[in-house]
């Protein structure tokens, strides 16, 4: 029996962004929960008072939606409020995913002011860093209709450290955007970034390069990796 999924999305994304991939791990039987985070119901939420916080919170009750232990997938951004939740509920998730991301305490960028963090251009995304290969045009027209603006206060804000329960959780890296060899260089060279990527006890890295994206670029490739985690853990 397969470990229940709960999956979320990183910035200017709602469920939606899961589609795809939640279609694939559901017509294999497993049971998924997608997330939209506060302030990214729609263009027109109040994100004006959405905290950091709010966003762990959201994604710890996703968690205790289910009455086994989860694995749980967070994409980009969605890695803060994800770690965050893994040491508020380490004993509800059997696993964690990191989709071209990695556990961290914040803040995600300090450097962002005001209410709201509108998506930024194509080249914007690209220099700081986020790969667009294999992103068809029909996709990033989708990203760019459907975005939200992510919540300022989320965006500065930070997470409690976590625990030694939570740094025991099983943890997948799946790198797409970077190799697994620029993260363990950043560990050995000390970089504050890995930090808490560092101080995990289990960590597998899986690559794979396409997007900053995977859930669209490689679909199947992002779904049999948390459907293979999901039945380690079940």
């Amino acid at each position: 029996m397969s470990a229940p999924v709960v999956l979320v999305p990183g910035f200017w994304l709602g469920a939606w962004a899961w589609d795809a991939v939640a279609e694939r791990l559901r017509a294999d039987g497993h049971d998924v929960l997608a997330v939209t985070l506060p302030g990214l119901e729609s263009l027109d939420a109040d994100r004006s008072a959405v905290t950091m916080a709010d966003h762990v919170t959201a994604v710890v009750d996703a968690i205790e939606s289910f009455d086994a232990p989860v694995v749980l997938a967070v994409h980009s951004g969605a890695a803060a409020p994800g770690y965050g939740a893994t040491g508020r509920v380490p004993a509800r998730i059997a696993a964690v995913v990191y989709v071209d991301t990695f556990p961290l305490l914040g803040p995600i960028n300090p450097a962002i002011e005001g209410a709201e963090w509108p998506l930024p251009s194509w080249q914007e995304l690209e220099d700081d860093g986020s790969s667009l290969e294999g992103l068809s045009d029909e996709q990033r027209e989708a990203f760019a209709a459907r975005a939200v603006p992510e919540p300022g206060g989320a965006v500065r804000g930070v997470v409690e450290p976590v625990g030694a329960e939570a740094r025991a959780i099983p943890s997948v890296l799946l790198c797409t955007t970077f190799p697994s060899s620029e993260f363990t260089a950043m560990i050995e060279a000390g970089s504050p970034w890995m930090s808490e990527l560092a101080v995990l006890d289990r960590v597998e890295y899986v690559d794979h390069p396409t997007s900053h994206w995977p859930m669209w670029s490689a679909t199947d490739v992002t779904a049999d990796l948390i459907a293979r985690v999901a039945a380690e853990h079940g």
